[in-house]
């Protein structure tokens, strides 16, 4: 039974991650119905319309002109036009665009309707075999080793499942910042290509999932989400000559330096030290004033 379209309706539609046939007959009739089809790349949505059979005008919606073209789009909507909201892959707004067309459309009291279905964050975590029944989505990491390393050392003590997704250029050297921060026999899961052809998930410790990435290159390729164990349920503290040595080096150091100074004066453990200096310096990590 073919979906009525309503007019003036904004559906934010899933489309597959990998495996077309993962749209839902729901998603193909909206697809076929609405008046416009906002992508975040025209291209690759126009070659999924093809493999459907269909044909529908496409306008683009990135993360580098989405602010601009929000006005445009909410007047048609209010003008009664049908709009289908889709990223490259997955469920929209999932670390991608279309987050203040949302707002916005929320804002003037034009109606969003959910057309669900896949999604990277679900895939991985239904099949990674860690704890779902609590989980912190980080999105993708920064790019910069500094900024990734110093969010990594503030969520190692984090107890719920971390969910990141990662570039398969990077993916290396971010599981080896994952070892330096959360200690390398700390649980990972690697999900790679998700219902692709070269689907792959690695799970272990995760000094040994980064060298296995390392050591094969197709591990380096496609698409990837990263999956790791909440912190131990007990609290790990910093002893009195931690603490001291800690509250003497924030006085002249930056909170990450001076906290892997620390670790390495004191034998304690960095991610304990990193969390301690934060709690002293009131949750800001900077360099003394």
């Amino acid at each position: 039974m073919a979906v009525s379209i309503e007019p003036g309706v904004l559906y934010v539609v899933a489309t597959p991650i990998g495996n077309l046939d993962d749209l839902s007959p729901r998603a193909r009739d909206v697809l076929a119905g609405v008046d416009l089809v906002a992508a975040e790349d025209t291209r690759l949505t126009g070659q999924l319309l093809a493999r459907l059979g269909l044909r529908r005008p496409l306008l683009s919606l990135h993360e580098h002109n989405e602010r601009g073209r929000v006005a445009g789009l909410v007047e048609r909507l209010a003008a009664g036009a049908s709009v289908a909201l889709v990223s490259d892959a997955g469920t929209p707004l999932i670390s991608d665009p279309g987050f203040p067309l949302v707002r916005e459309c929320r804002r003037r009291g034009i109606r969003v309707s959910p057309v669900p279905g896949p999604s990277a964050l679900a895939a991985a975590l239904s099949v990674g075999g860690l704890p779902t029944d609590r989980f912190r989505f980080e999105g993708f990491l920064p790019r910069a080793a500094a900024a990734r390393r110093s969010l990594l050392d503030a969520l190692a003590q984090e107890g719920a499942t971390l969910v990141f997704f990662e570039s398969a250029h990077r993916i290396a050297a971010s599981l080896r910042d994952m070892a330096s921060a959360f200690g390398a026999e700390r649980e990972v899961v690697v999900g790679r290509e998700l219902t692709k052809r070269f689907e792959t998930v690695l799970a272990g410790p995760v000094g040994d999932v980064a060298d296995r990435v390392e050591a094969d290159p197709e591990q380096r390729l496609g698409e990837i989400v990263v999956l790791v164990a909440g912190a131990p349920a007990q609290t790990r503290h910093v002893d009195a000559e931690g603490e001291r040595v800690l509250r003497a080096l924030l006085s002249e150091l930056p909170v990450r330096q001076a906290a892997s100074l620390a670790a390495r004066i004191t034998g304690g453990r960095k991610a304990d030290l990193y969390r301690r200096a934060i709690e002293m310096k009131g949750g800001a990590d900077t360099a003394p004033s």
